[in-house]
C-alpha cells in the first residue's frame, strides 16, 4: 500500500502543484479586486472565506452564483481569467492521472498489491507453486480435486491470466513475477504460517535452485521439492538438503530398468502414484536384444545406460560425430527420421527402439518410419509437449515417457502423502513374484482404475473416537473397511502399509489389531476415504461398526446405558 500511495504522489505532484497554484491564485485575486453593494456602490472585495467558497464551486464546474453580492466589471473579468485556469489545471490532472492508471509500473503495483492480501489473509494450509506450465498445471489442478489450496507465482504473464480461467474450486492467488526473486517468494507466502511447502517446478534448473535456496535460507522448516534435469544442478540441490529433487529423465530410466527386470513392481509403482481417477497402462515388456536409439541427449544418456547395464547390445544415432559415445555402444552418424541412417543402425535386425529428441515431432517420425521398416519393434517414445497427447495416443507406443507427468505424479504423491514414499522404498526390496501378487489385489479391487492414496494416523488429534476406543478396548483393521451406510458391505479400499514404532508391515491383514499410535496407508475410492474420515472421528459410528448397533447420541443417553446394563 505504500509503494501504491508513493507512486501516485510522485506521478500526480506536478497536477498538484498546478492545482494549488491556480487555486491560490484565483483566490487572493479575488481578495484584491474591489466589488460593488446592492446599490452599486463600491464595495470591499470578498473576504478569503467566500473567496475560497466561490472558487471551490465554481472551479470544479459545480454551479455558479455571484456572492454575497453580485460582482463588479473587474471581479468578473477576474472570474473569467480564473475558470479557464482551472479548466485547464483540472484538465492537466485528469489526463495525468488516467495515464497513470494505464501506467504497466503502477497496474503491476496493484496487482503485486493484491495478490499480497489475498495471500496474506490465507486461513488454510497451502503449497506455494512455483512454475505453472505442463507440470505444474497438471499438479494446481489436482491439488484443486483433492481440496489442497496453493498459490502460484508463475513468470508468464499469458500462463497467470490462463489459469484464472481454469474451474478451480476455490480462488487461487496466482501472480505473474520472477520467483526466482526472493521478495516475490516472501509475498506469496514463504514466511506464512500456513505455508506447508514449496514446489519448484519452473523448466529453468537454475530458476528451481535460487528457490530452493531461498526457502532453505528463509524457511528451513518448510518441506521443498523441486525439479532438475541436469546432473550439476542436482549435486547442489543435494549439497544444501533439498528434500525432494526429480530428475524425470534419470526417473524415467530407473523405471525402465524395473520393466526389464522387475515389470509388476513398476506396475504397483504405476498404480500407487498415478492420478486418481486415470487409467492405467499396459503392461511394459521391453524385450532382450538389440535396440536403437535416436538421441544423445539428458534423455537419451541415462536410458543408453540403463540398457547397456542389462546387457542390451545399443546403437546410437546422433547428427553430431563428436558427440562422445562410449563403448560397448555402437554409433551412427545422422538424422533418425531417415529410414537409410535408421537401416544403417539395424533397424530391421532390432528389437526395440528409443525415440528421444526435444522435438515431438522428429520422434513421431523415426517412430513411424522405423515401424515401417520393422513392425515389431518395441517402442519408447519421448513426449516433451502435453498438448501433443493425441498424436502419441493414436500412434500408441509402447512406452511413452511425459516429463511433466513423471513430475507431478511424483511431486503429489510426496506432497499429499508423505508415507507413499516409504511404501515405495520398501515395494523395491521386494521380489517381483510379490509385487506381481499385490498388483493381482490392486486390480481385484479397483479395476484399471488408479484409486487415491491417504494416510491415517491413530491418535486424538485425527482419530479421536478411535483413541478413545483403543485406549480402553481392541480393534482390527478390519473396521476401517466396513462401509457403515451399506448394510456392512466392504469399503473399496486396501491397507498398503502399516507403520508402527519404526516397522513397516506392507499389506497387513485385516486382523491385525489396532494400537495407538500406528500409522497407516490406505489406496482406495474417494467414498471410501471419506467414510473412514466418519468412523475416525464420530463415536457413533464408530461403535455400530464394532458391535452392528446403532450407539447412543448424547453423554447423559450413554451414562444411562451404561447405568442400565449393569
Amino acid at each position: 500500500m505504500s509503494s501504491i500511495f508513493f507512486i501516485i504522489l510522485r506521478r500526480m505532484r506536478a497536477p498538484l502543484i498546478v492545482l494549488i497554484v491556480i487555486y491560490a491564485v484565483s483566490v487572493l485575486g479575488l481578495t484584491l479586486v474591489p466589488g460593488v453593494d446592492a446599490n452599486g456602490q463600491p464595495a470591499p472585495a470578498l473576504s478569503f472565506f467566500h473567496a475560497f467558497y466561490f472558487i471551490s464551486y465554481t472551479a470544479t464546474t459545480i454551479g455558479f452564483g455571484e456572492i454575497p453580492n453580485a460582482f463588479s466589471d473587474a471581479q468578473r473579468l477576474w472570474v473569467t481569467v480564473s475558470i479557464y485556469l482551472t479548466v485547464i489545471g483540472w484538465s492537466y490532472s485528469i489526463v495525468t492521472l488516467l495515464a497513470l492508471l494505464q501506467d504497466k509500473a503502477f497496474q503491476n503495483v496493484l496487482v503485486v498489491g493484491r495478490f499480497a492480501r489475498r495471500v496474506r489473509h490465507l486461513q488454510e494450509p497451502f503449497y506455494l507453486v512455483c512454475g505453472c506450465g505442463e507440470t505444474g498445471a497438471l499438479v494446481c489442478r489436482t491439488l484443486d480435486e483433492m481440496n489442497v489450496r496453493f498459490v502460484v507465482v508463475e513468470s508468464r504473464e499469458e500462463r497467470v491470466q490462463e489459469l484464472d480461467l481454469e474451474d478451480f474450486k476455490t480462488d487461487v492467488p496466482a501472480l505473474a513475477a520472477d520467483a526466482m526473486s526472493s521478495r516475490i517468494l516472501e509475498l506469496a507466502g514463504l514466511r506464512h504460517p500456513q505455508c506447508v511447502g514449496v514446489l519448484a517446478l519452473t523448466n529453468d534448473d537454475n530458476a528451481n535452485l535460487a528457490i530452493a535456496i531461498a526457502t532453505r535460507l528463509l524457511n528451513p522448516q518448510l518441506t521443498v521439492l523441486a525439479r532438475a534435469e541436469n546432473a550439476a544442478t542436482v549435486d547442489n540441490m543435494v549439497s544444501f538438503g533439498t528434500h525432494h529433487i526429480i530428475n524425470p529423465f534419470e526417473r524415467f530410466a530407473e523405471y525402465l530398468g524395473l520393466a526389464i527386470e522387475a515389470p509388476h513392481t513398476l506396475r504397483l509403482l504405476e498404480w500407487v502414484t498415478g492420478l486418481p481417477g486415470s487409467q492405467m497402462p499396459v503392461p511394459h515388456r521391453p524385450p532382450a536384444g538389440a535396440w536403437v536409439v535416436c538421441g544423445n541427449g539428458r534423455f537419451a544418456k541415462p536410458v543408453v545406460r540403463e540398457l547397456a547395464d542389462h546387457q542390451f547390445r545399443v546403437t546410437v544415432i546422433t547428427p553430431d560425430a563428436s558427440e562422445p559415445v562410449e563403448p560397448p555402444l555402437q554409433r551412427v552418424v545422422g538424422s533418425g527420421v531417415r529410414a537409410d541412417t535408421l537401416q544403417s543402425a539395424g533397424i530391421v535386425e532390432a528389437v526395440g527402439l528409443v525415440a528421444g529428441t526435444d522435438n515431438d515431432v522428429n520422434n513421431l517420425s523415426i517412430a513411424v518410419t522405423a515401424k515401417g521398416l520393422n513392425p515389431d519393434l518395441f517402442v519408447i517414445l519421448r513426449q516433451n509437449r502435453v498438448l501433443n497427447s493425441p498424436l502419441f495416443e493414436a500412434f500408441s507406443a509402447q512406452f511413452t515417457m511425459v516429463s511433466s507427468r513423471i513430475i507431478a505424479h511424483e511431486s503429489l504423491a510426496t506432497i499429499i502423502t508423505p508415507l507413499l514414499a516409504t511404501f515405495l522404498g520398501e515395494v523395491r526390496k521386494h521380489p517381483d513374484d510379490w509385487a506381481a501378487t499385490a498388483c493381482a489385489r490392486m486390480e481385484g479391487m479397483f479395476g484399471n482404475e488408479v484409486p487415491q492414496v491417504w494416510t491415517v494416523a491413530i491418535n486424538a488429534a485425527e482419530a479421536p473416537a478411535l483413541s478413545d476406543h483403543l485406549a480402553r478396548g481392541h480393534a482390527e483393521i478390519s473396521v476401517l473397511l466396513r462401509d457403515f451406510q451399506g448394510n456392512d458391505e466392504p469399503l473399496e479400499a486396501l491397507p498398503l502399509m502399516l507403520v508402527r514404532q519404526a516397522r513397516h508391515s506392507l499389506f497387513p491383514a485385516d486382523n491385525m489389531p489396532l494400537q495407538c499410535g500406528d500409522v497407516l496407508l490406505f489406496a482406495g475410492r474417494g467414498h471410501a476415504r471419506d467414510e473412514q474420515r466418519t468412523a475416525l472421528v464420530n463415536a457413533n459410528v464408530l461403535a455400530y461398526l464394532l458391535t452392528g448397533r446403532e450407539g447412543s447420541g448424547g453423554w447423559l443417553w450413554q451414562r444411562f446405558e451404561r447405568w442400565r446394563g449393569r
